[in-house]
């Protein structure tokens, strides 16, 4: 008969929280952080409130580990927990925070109080807003039930004296009130089965368990299998990362260098794929969970030295990924290439695999920055523009890492990356796929960001503005309106007085370009022929031949066929953005 690694024990929800303030139970370093909304929050209380089953918890009997988190921000009495939370830690936080009236630090590394509220009249719980704060009819903030000190007699008697000076209560609505919110403190007792792993169970078979149980449940990713790895092997290497995505989320309060950037906050996964892509030149991540484990790929054996020497490895790699001055020289490569924000990344895997890109050529290649520079802008126009990494980024990105895992000096970097962009950017692609893409109304056409790409890689002026599109498409501007914004060149109300209605007709990628919004406002709905003219009159003969050139206008367009104008604007619109590519080549 085969032996069990667990036994059960029931719980109640009052023992569980005792055991969390008492330090009895903790959280290993495994688990991912607090991630549930409030609203899933509400609906794990109106559940358990009505008797419904809402999962079991696994606990790890704990007898030699003691990197642990804690529920909540306050500091625990014991410092090594009995028991570890394996698997059900948004649940357990969840009930934590809301019966103790804590705050959790949340994914993003804020403090936050979770207040969900309660009506007894109809038994309802709901997230509490302001609304539901000035509302007598709620109890505002359940904490308050379990945590005020109060008895429940005491605070039902203040709940009915402040709901009857804003109306009248009758005796049996008093009751079915008194009744259901002596119901919600009984929540305190309900009762939860705990599945408790031995403590003879060492880390790597616990982690196991978790990505199994989590399987089943939401599904995670051979990332997430990674990152769990990391807190078992490597538990600095995790909250590295943790740490680096926090710090990319807003800019330095004192001047200091930081990840902060305008393209992308990067997520610790994302930031692993790229010290595996640097480190092993694998995207397919199946492969490298099995590699960090010490798997032997061709044999099938796992071995201890193999998987040290192979965390050597990834730790090399994480230090390149996180390295601050790679991380922003990079972002040089992108602006290089015309992008300035996050506003114009259409892919932010491909954002991640071209900076894989950048830190083989740097760091195993060698190659000298300015021209790994250039090199990496057109590398990554040309992902952008063609969604390489969009499909199967894993299947792509392998097929391009494979060509590289032997190169070692810049000269063949360079003709391997060069020779997958010739291979893209044909004569095919620019006069025929391109022009395609662009029959699209999707504001998240990577063939229009490359439109804007190219624009400012020309030093394209707005229209009708003495202006660039790159100075005003500047990130650190900000204001009430946008400095520049989308125009219609046929403006909406204009083609439905003429009987165009179609959304997708009418925000044809063909149909925008860029205005500052004073211009915006002034054309508002007329027509091409009315308000062209007048703005023409700005311009010499020369100046409006280019701004028409940039813009992409057909001669005579003012006075076109609106659906012939899309057809020949779209072709115009992809030799733009052509000349914007050859523009990186010459320089």
């Amino acid at each position: 008969m085969t032996s069990t690694l667990f036994k059960k024990v029931d719980y109640s929800l009052s023992r569980l929280i005792h055991d969390i303030d008492n330090g009895e139970i903790g959280l290993p370093d495994i688990q991912r952080p607090f991630v549930w909304t409030a609203a899933k929050v509400r609906d794990l209380f109106d559940s358990m409130y009505k008797g419904f089953p809402v999962g079991f918890f696994l606990f790890w009997s704990n007898e030699h580990m003691t990197k642990t988190r804690q529920i909540g921000v306050d500091k625990k009495q014991h410092a090594i927990p009995r028991l570890l939370i394996v698997d059900g830690q948004q649940r357990l936080t969840s009930l934590y925070a809301v019966l103790k009236g804590k705050p959790v630090l949340t994914k993003d590394y804020r403090t936050q109080h979770i207040k969900i509220a309660f009506r007894p009249s109809d038994e309802l719980f709901e997230v509490a807003d302001a609304a539901i704060m000035r509302d007598p009819e709620f109890i505002s903030d359940i904490s308050q039930i379990w945590n005020s000190g109060k008895s429940i007699f005491k605070l039902t008697s203040e709940f009915l004296n402040r709901l009857n000076q804003a109306r009248e209560v009758t005796p049996e609505e008093e009751e079915q009130i008194s009744e259901a919110i002596a119901k919600l403190y009984d929540l305190q007792n309900f009762s939860f089965t705990a599945l408790e792993i031995s403590s003879t169970v060492d880390e790597e078979q616990v982690s196991e368990i978790f990505v199994r149980i989590n399987s089943k449940g939401k599904q995670l990713n051979q990332a997430d299998f990674i990152l769990t790895l990391l807190s078992v092997f490597w538990d600095e290497g995790r909250k590295e990362l943790e740490e680096f995505c926090r710090a990319a989320r807003q800019p330095s309060s004192d001047g200091s260098a930081t990840p902060f950037n305008h393209f992308i906050y990067p997520e610790p996964d994302q930031l692993l794929r790229a010290s595996i892509g640097l480190g092993f030149k694998r995207a397919r991540l199946k492969n490298v969970y099995s590699i960090l484990r010490g798997k032997d790929l061709q044999t099938g054996e796992f071995s201890d030295e193999r998987r040290e020497e192979q965390f050597e490895i990834l730790k090399a790699a994480h230090r390149h990924v996180l390295n601050l001055q790679n991380w922003h020289e990079f972002f040089k490569c992108l602006i290089r290439a015309g992008y300035r924000s996050s506003a114009m990344i259409s892919s932010q895997m491909g954002l991640i695999y071209s900076y894989v890109m950048f830190l083989i050529g740097k760091i195993d290649c060698k190659m000298e920055l300015n021209r790994l520079r250039k090199l990496i802008a057109k590398w990554y126009f040309m992902v952008s523009i063609t969604g390489r990494y969009t499909g199967s980024p894993e299947t792509v990105m392998e097929r391009d890492l494979a060509r590289l895992r032997e190169v070692k000096d810049a000269d063949t970097f360079a003709k391997v990356l060069e020779k997958i962009i010739e291979d893209e950017l044909t004569n095919d692609f620019w006069n025929i796929s391109l022009v395609n893409d662009l029959e699209t109304s999707s504001s998240q056409s990577p063939a229009f960001y490359a439109y804007y790409a190219a624009l400012n890689l020309l030093g394209a002026k707005v229209l009708f503005s003495d202006m660039k599109v790159s100075e005003l498409l500047d990130p650190a501007l900000r204001s009430n309106r946008s400095p520049i914004e989308k125009h219609h060149l046929f403006p909406k109300n204009y083609l439905k007085s003429i009987g165009i209605t179609s959304r997708r007709e009418i925000n044809q990628v063909a149909n925008y370009t860029s205005v500052e919004w004073t211009d915006n406002t002034k054309i508002a709905d007329q027509s091409p022929a009315e308000y062209f003219p007048k703005y023409a009159q700005k311009y010499s003969e020369d100046e409006l031949k280019q701004v028409m050139e940039w813009h992409a206008l057909p001669q005579g367009w003012e006075q076109m066929d609106y659906f012939t104008f899309l057809e020949e604007r779209r072709k115009l619109m992809s030799k733009v953005i052509r000349a914007g590519y050859e523009q990186l080549n010459k320089d």
